[in-house]
């Protein structure tokens, strides 16, 4: 490995503050001039805030060793090359002048050249998780590796169901219970521990399988913080415990034909009748829809559409297991006969649980099942946000998964491939791309461990939407470079990288689609901070 400099550490920290000074200027655009009007500027400086972000957070963790400076070098140098690259030629756009990233140059050329990222080809960096974390971690992984890795090719290529032994098993190891609080039959104990184990266990389950294992804990958490967020107590012990052991699974039922990430322009109606609501309208991909023994339903409360995301409330809406190739159920009740039905969507991957187009006709719903019951009328939109927030966490060490499944691949592969007479792992090009995947994976994993920090604070609501863009982008680029390592076995179902690189494209869309959560959630929120710093 090149020599490292005894201000690494130093240098970095002063060279993304001159990458921020790029960003803060590029917010203050936004401030001044709007977000809808420069929507391509939101959006890269959404990006490049997170990255930004992404690396300072690394700079801790470059503190303890060598391997983990020379990761936090070259992640940081990446993440400013990647600001240059948006940067050049639009400095009036974002308000700099050409030469504001002259301070970081140096560092850029040092850090991120060939030899160096070369020298980096076989270090992958330790995680520094506590002996108790490491026990989650290796638990996860046995159980990934014993059970899920030997199925998943199958479920991928058949787009088969998840056995129920899966979901069985993950039940008995508590799973399902992570970040449901222990007096409701859960694990959670009300600190950081609940986060960081909740990550941890996703990333080993999306080593092993994004579809058969990683996704299948994240419909219960987003139910359980909506319920925690909103539910009375007679719905939190109701429902809570049954989500714990899985008596109970979830599918989420918010997104519309017409609506996506756009929620607050849900269009179904739950219409108040004697001892509840009748539901009408369609809800899509609404994934693990047939396994599910209850939907997690945002519908329109208030017929007046002028109310927006006030006059949606959210709904617990029971329902039969239907077959995963399609489901019809018909329910009589005082007020008619309700029906519903399940239509599956084919995707490229991300195959296991299913997703579904779901109509609702006059479906019957108890009163006691609109979460929240009367005070909830009109708080769905802020439950579901809740629920989100978290599942956007999820999500991004679900990419963290994926990517360190690909890295692994990528690495076994170049390793025993020979082309022109040596080893691919041998080449300059090879190693430099192995380092680079090997660094996007730790800091992305690093910056997980913070956010969940965060978030066990009560804080992080925008950091969280700022690693799910970031990490899950970045899933798209480890994936492509593993499946391009591979050469033309990559591209061949037999390979493992295949399904991976399908199944990281998932990441960006699904949990807020990645333009969306740029553009209204995290740009809009880094415009709020700046205004109220201004204003102080």
């Amino acid at each position: 490995m090149a020599e490292l400099s005894d201000d690494l550490l130093t240098d970095a920290s002063a060279a993304l503050d001159v990458a921020q000074a790029v960003v803060d200027s590029g917010i203050a655009r936004l401030a001044h001039d709007g977000i809808d009007n420069n929507q391509v500027l939101a959006y890269d400086v959404a990006h490049a805030a997170s990255g930004v972000m992404a690396a300072r957070g690394l700079l801790g963790y470059g503190n303890k060793g060598k391997d983990e400076a020379s990761i936090t070098a070259a992640f940081t140098a990446d993440v400013i090359a990647d600001l240059a690259f948006k940067l050049y030629g639009r400095e009036t756009e974002w308000g700099v002048a050409g030469n504001a990233l002259d301070g970081a140059r140096n560092f850029v050329s040092v850090y991120r050249s060939p030899e160096f990222l070369a020298s980096l080809a076989a270090v992958q960096g330790p995680k520094h998780l506590t002996e108790d974390f490491e026990m989650v971690q290796d638990t996860f992984r046995r159980f990934a590796e014993e059970k899920l890795v030997p199925i998943a090719e199958h479920i991928h290529r058949e787009n088969s169901d998840i056995p129920e032994e899966i979901i069985e098993g993950l039940a008995e190891m508590g799973a399902f219970g992570l970040s449901i609080p222990e007096e409701y039959g859960g694990f959670a104990s009300g600190d950081e521990s609940d986060y960081i184990a909740m990550v941890v266990a996703t990333e080993e389950l999306s080593r092993g399988s994004l579809g058969a294992g990683g996704s299948l804990i994240t419909r219960p958490e987003i139910l359980a913080r909506a319920l925690e967020a909103g539910g009375t107590e007679a719905q939190k012990q109701e429902w809570l415990p049954k989500l714990a052991t899985v008596e109970v699974m979830n599918a989420v039922a918010v997104t519309e034909p017409d609506f996506g990430s756009d929620v607050a322009g849900v269009k179904a109606t739950a219409t108040e009748v004697d001892g509840g609501y009748v539901i009408n309208g369609v809800k899509t991909w609404c994934t693990f829809g047939a396994r599910a023994d209850v939907l997690m339903l945002l519908a329109r409360t208030d017929p007046d559409r002028n109310a927006g995301h006030k006059g949606l409330s959210m709904f617990i809406v029971p329902k039969e297991r239907g077959d995963a190739h399609g489901f019809a159920f018909t329910a009589e009740h005082a007020h008619g006969t309700g029906k519903m039905e399940g239509r599956p969507i084919d995707t490229i991957g991300y195959r296991g649980m299913h997703s579904y187009e779901i109509a609702l006709e006059n479906w019957f719903v108890p009163a006691g099942n609109l979460i929240g019951e009367e005070d909830g009328k009109g708080k769905g939109f802020y439950y579901q946000m809740a629920g989100f927030e978290n599942g956007r966490l999820q999500t991004a060490a679900r990419a963290v998964g994926v990517m360190q499944s690909a890295l692994e691949e990528a690495t076994a592969y170049a390793e025993n491939r020979s082309v022109f007479g040596q080893n691919i792992s041998e080449y300059q090009l090879t190693q430099a791309k192995l380092a680079r995947m090997a660094v996007t994976v730790q800091g992305s994993r690093q910056f997980s461990y913070e956010v969940a920090r965060m978030m066990a604070k009560g804080e992080g609501m925008l950091e969280a939407s700022m690693i799910k863009a970031y990490v899950c982008k970045a899933a798209e680029w480890v994936t492509r470079e593993a499946m391009q390592i591979h050469g033309g076995m990559g591209y061949a179902e037999e390979y493992t990288v295949s399904r991976l690189f399908v199944d990281a494209r998932v990441l960006s869309i699904f949990e807020g689609a990645d333009e969306t959560l740029c553009l209204k959630v995290i740009a809009r929120q880094l415009v709020a901070r700046h205004n109220s710093r201004q204003g102080a």
